[in-house]
């Protein structure tokens, strides 16, 4: 993950990409116990997101690097890390508000408890309410604070549902 760090740091830095922070399951394990997962999710904001191959910039740094595509992901130090443009105000805001972590001395920005846990409700796959309940669990959030965010986003029903179902509300 210290090569993932470096890169995203790098790249920011070049002017690559504007932003970034991790999120999904690997930024899951800077509040819970380890989980299982084969790649790390990075949320990207680039210079020119309305053109059609927005990634393109990324994947030319990566390669120039030594770092070459494997799928949908670009093998980063034995990660397959995919980069995701912000898809929505939710997941603009959480980028926006991402904490930067310290990993072996590297910086790495990664999304806040509540808006993961908020970017699993809207996701809505059973492995996202695993998530939120995780996050819950560990106490790196409130079903308070999910419940703010989710309606501040339009997620208000989708919350009442995941309360309903798995904390009995």
């Amino acid at each position: 993950m210290k090569a993932v760090a470096r890169l995203l740091n790098a790249m920011r830095a070049a002017g690559v990409i504007q932003e970034y922070a991790l999120f999904g399951a690997v930024a899951q394990m800077r509040y819970t116990e380890a989980v299982a997962t084969i790649d790390a999710d990075v949320l990207v904001v680039v210079p020119a997101p309305e053109r059609l191959d927005m990634l393109a910039g990324i994947y030319q740094f990566c390669a120039d690097k030594g770092y070459y595509p494997e799928g949908e992901a670009i093998a980063v130090g034995g990660w397959p890390t995919q980069f995701v443009p912000v898809f929505s105000p939710l997941t603009r805001e959480a980028l926006e508000q991402a904490e930067t972590a310290d990993f072996e001395g590297v910086p790495l920005r990664v999304v806040r408890a509540d808006h993961l846990a908020a970017i699993a409700l809207s996701v809505g796959r059973t492995k996202d309410f695993l998530r939120i309940l995780a996050l819950l669990e560990s106490e790196s959030v409130t079903a308070e604070q999910i419940g703010r965010l989710a309606a501040r986003h339009g997620l208000a029903e989708e919350w009442r549902a995941f309360d309903t179902k798995f904390l009995n509300g």
